[in-house]
C-alpha cells in the first residue's frame, strides 16, 4: 500500500512539473506574442504619425486665382518605372487623384471651375482619367481615406458638388512625382508625361 502511494505521488509530481513547464512555455509564448503585437502596433502608429516617411509623402500646392486662395493637400506617388495612365491608373474609373487620404481642395472664396460655380469651402478632389478627356470631381465629403478595402475609391456620387470635363495635355517634361500646380489660370495635375489643366475664375 505504501509503495502504491509513493508511486502515485511520483506520477502526480511528474504531472505537476510537466503542467508547470507547459504553463511557463505558454506564458512565454503569450508574452512574446503580446510584445510583438505591441511593437507592430507602435510602428503602425508611428508610420501614420510620420507621414513624411510614406512611399507617397504628403505635399501642398497653394496659390491665388482671381483673388481666391486655393490650396490642394495631397499625397504624391512616384512613377518608379511604371506605366501610369491606362495601367497603374485605369482609364474610365474614379481615381483619388493622389495617394493615401482623399486629395483635399480648399478655396477661401466662391469661384468658377470650368465655368461652373463652386462655393468657398473644403472638398475632396477625385478624377476619372480618359485617353482624350478627364472628369474632375469635387465632393463635399472630406477627411476620408482615398480608397476602400476592395480598392475602389471612397467617392460617394450623392455628395458630388461639381463635375467638369477637361482635356489632358502632354507635359513639358517628365514628372517623376505627381504634383499639383496653381497659377492665374487655375490648377493642374502633372504626373509622368501628362498635364491636366483645370480652369478657375
Amino acid at each position: 500500500m505504501a509503495i502504491l502511494q509513493v508511486f502515485n505521488f511520483i506520477i502526480q509530481t511528474k504531472i505537476f512539473h510537466e503542467t508547470i513547464s507547459k504553463m511557463k512555455n505558454l506564458t512565454i509564448s503569450r508574452s512574446l506574442t503580446l510584445a510583438l503585437s505591441g511593437m507592430l502596433f507602435s510602428s503602425m502608429i508611428w508610420a501614420q504619425g510620420d507621414k513624411s516617411s510614406r512611399p507617397s509623402p504628403p505635399a501642398t500646392a497653394t496659390g491665388k486665382v482671381n483673388g481666391a486662395t486655393i490650396t490642394i493637400n495631397y499625397s504624391s506617388p512616384s512613377v518608379k518605372g511604371r506605366k501610369i495612365w491606362g495601367e497603374l491608373v485605369p482609364y474610365d474609373q474614379v481615381w483619388r487623384a493622389g495617394a493615401n487620404e482623399a486629395t483635399l481642395f480648399t478655396t477661401d472664396k466662391d469661384i468658377k471651375v470650368e465655368g461652373k460655380p463652386l462655393k468657398a469651402g473644403k472638398y475632396s478632389l477625385y478624377a476619372i482619367p480618359g485617353q482624350n478627356e478627364w472628369t474632375i470631381i469635387l465632393n463635399s465629403q472630406t477627411g476620408q481615406w482615398g480608397i476602400k478595402m476592395d480598392g475602389s475609391t471612397t467617392e460617394d456620387p450623392s455628395k458630388d458638388v461639381l463635375r467638369v470635363k477637361v482635356k489632358p495635355q502632354k507635359a513639358k517634361a517628365f514628372q517623376e512625382h505627381m504634383a499639383y500646380t496653381i497659377d492665374n489660370n487655375g490648377f493642374a495635375l502633372v504626373w509622368e508625361n501628362l498635364s491636366v489643366p483645370v480652369m478657375v475664375k
